[in-house]
């Protein structure tokens, strides 16, 4: 038996109760956890804007040691460190043969396997977005689990499973942002926070971080923004301000509501970009005429787990953590237990703090 967070139903409070795994199984690996970040994804999943089938334990991101493999995996063996993948590729699917693995239609099917029992009652537990993270150890398809770069410490390397890979590959992939052009990062979250510094990796001349929370402006600068707005009904018109009255060369939304989104696209240049990686309701709609979408000619994309590929992305961001431009740690402004994340919730819900690191 280990611990876990597991949800109920939706909307339901968090319950940390015991739960039953099975051994790995013909091409799965078990993992023991070494720590699990809590995503806003979670609270997504949570309260039912993504849905998921329930009873699951939640969590997606996160590093461990394999403890066990099942017949057939060979890229990982017991002992070894490895980041939990919560959307692997099946490599057959159109957006697989297209390179956009990031797109694959069959990344989420594990989604709705019977992932463990509850031990009080023996109930079937799914694992949430694949990997059920919240756990003290959790079994996953081997594609889920991609060995850890050298000199990544184990703990911190959860990070890269999800908001570092979103925020770099907003960035670097989706924006496709150059070294001189400006920025503008929308949520000083654990994503957002990734950002500011895929933006300084970048070569950015110009950091702009936005977010509601006053107290977050020495987070934000210290990953790399170089100006910091609180924003209100003011904020497009703040950074274009700040831009010789132009507005910035790409603005990304880490928020996922309809204003900021909104907010974001105004405060872009002519000809400007906005990345869209906040996941937001059916509910929030956005809206544009037809004569501005003409006569700006800005450029609007969702983006989805940063445009990324795990595979091929990992080794580059393990470099920059080596050599000193990526700080992981300063993502973090929480080291938690299992028993800690409905708090973790609380305060993403307030717009609380950076990210909060669950430690096994």
């Amino acid at each position: 038996m280990v611990r876990a967070a597991v949800l109920p139903a939706v909307s339901a409070p968090l319950e940390i109760t015991g739960i039953e795994l099975p051994e790995p199984g013909p091409g799965q690996v078990r993992v023991a956890l070494a720590a699990a970040g809590v995503c806003h994804s979670d609270l997504s999943l949570s309260d039912g804007t993504m849905r998921v089938p329930v009873p699951a334990v939640l969590g997606h991101e996160g590093a461990g040691t394999v403890v066990a493999v099942g017949e057939g995996v060979g890229h990982v063996a017991p002992g070894d460190g490895v980041v939990l993948n919560w959307a692997p590729s099946c490599g057959s699917c159109h957006a697989c043969a297209l390179g956009e693995v990031w797109l694959c239609a069959n990344a989420l099917n594990g989604a709705g396997a019977v992932h463990a029992r509850r031990a009080d009652d023996g109930s079937e537990l799914h694992p949430g977005l694949n990997v059920a993270a919240f756990a003290e150890e959790t079994v996953v398809p081997a594609g889920c689990v991609l060995p850890l770069p050298d000199g990544i410490p184990l703990t911190d390397a959860a990070l890269l499973g999800c908001a570092v890979l979103t925020g770099y590959g907003a960035v670097h992939h989706s924006a496709k942002l150059r070294e001189g052009e400006t920025v503008a990062v929308f949520g000083a979250g654990g994503v957002g926070l990734a950002a500011l510094q895929a933006a300084r990796i970048a070569g950015a001349s110009r950091i702009v971080a936005v977010d509601v929370s006053p107290q977050k402006e020495e987070l934000a600068r210290r990953a790399g923004a170089t100006d910091y707005v609180v924003a209100s009904e003011n904020t497009a018109r703040e950074i274009r301000a700040l831009t010789g009255k132009q507005g910035v060369d790409a603005a990304i939304e880490c928020v996922g509501r309809a204003a900021t989104i909104r907010t974001a696209w105004e405060s872009t240049r002519r000809g400007g970009r906005t990345t869209v990686v906040g996941i937001g309701g059916k509910d929030q709609q956005v809206t544009f005429n037809a004569l501005e979408l003409f006569h700006w000619g800005r450029t609007l994309s969702g983006c989805v787990y940063g445009n990324s590929d795990p595979a091929r992305d990992l080794p580059v961001l393990a470099a920059h953590v080596r050599e000193g431009r990526l700080d992981l740690s300063a993502l973090v402004t929480e080291r938690i237990t299992l028993d800690g994340i409905p708090a973790a919730f609380d305060n993403m819900i307030a717009g609380r703090g950076g990210r909060a690191l669950v430690v096994f």
